[in-house]
């Protein structure tokens, strides 16, 4: 296992995204996550670089040490379920509880994952889900998650008012 040490304060989230998820950016899955949408009118790639930038800030900042690559890896794959959770599919009933196994899965058999990455994804619900993660790099993960996870449904709910108010209007 590579050893863990704080982020270097020199390292944005874009050098770090690059220097260790860009085979990953480059995947077929993940032109597919371009296309569905997570929360409010973001994409579940958008979704996803925003965590993984925002797991980059909290451990910089509080200067955790970290698998720097196993951070940056589990969190751009957390959310890879590969499906558009709202299409009204049966397989799609309970998301929230069962995205975590399916995108691990989907991590595992595309880009072979390691033990901190599955940790990460299988628990970045918590507390949705009932065990939370047990590596410091799921934590983070589970923290930014909920941090973007929120800002993205307040936009989302911003914007159905505004087109209300711009109906009546009308």
């Amino acid at each position: 296992m590579p050893r863990r040490k704080p982020i270097e304060k020199s390292d944005t989230p874009a050098i770090l995204i690059a220097r260790h998820c860009s085979d990953i950016l480059a995947s077929p899955g993940m032109r597919v996550e371009s296309a569905c949408i997570q929360h409010g009118d973001t994409s579940v790639l958008a979704h996803s670089a925003a965590v993984t930038a925002h797991c980059v800030l909290i451990a910089r900042t509080l200067q955790i040490p970290v698998d720097e690559r196993a951070l940056m890896r589990g969190a751009i794959l957390h959310d890879y379920f590969l499906y558009d959770w709202h299409d009204p599919d049966p397989s799609h009933r309970l998301h929230g509880y069962r995205h975590p196994g399916t995108a691990c899965k989907n991590a595992v058999r595309d880009f072979n994952v390691g033990k901190v990455e599955q940790n990460m994804i299988r628990h970045h619900m918590f507390p949705l889900t009932p065990t939370p993660p047990t590596c410091r790099e799921g934590v983070i993960l589970c923290i930014a998650d909920k941090l973007v996870a929120s800002r993205e449904t307040a936009h989302g709910f911003a914007l159905k008012i505004r087109m209300r108010g711009e109906d009546r209007d009308a």
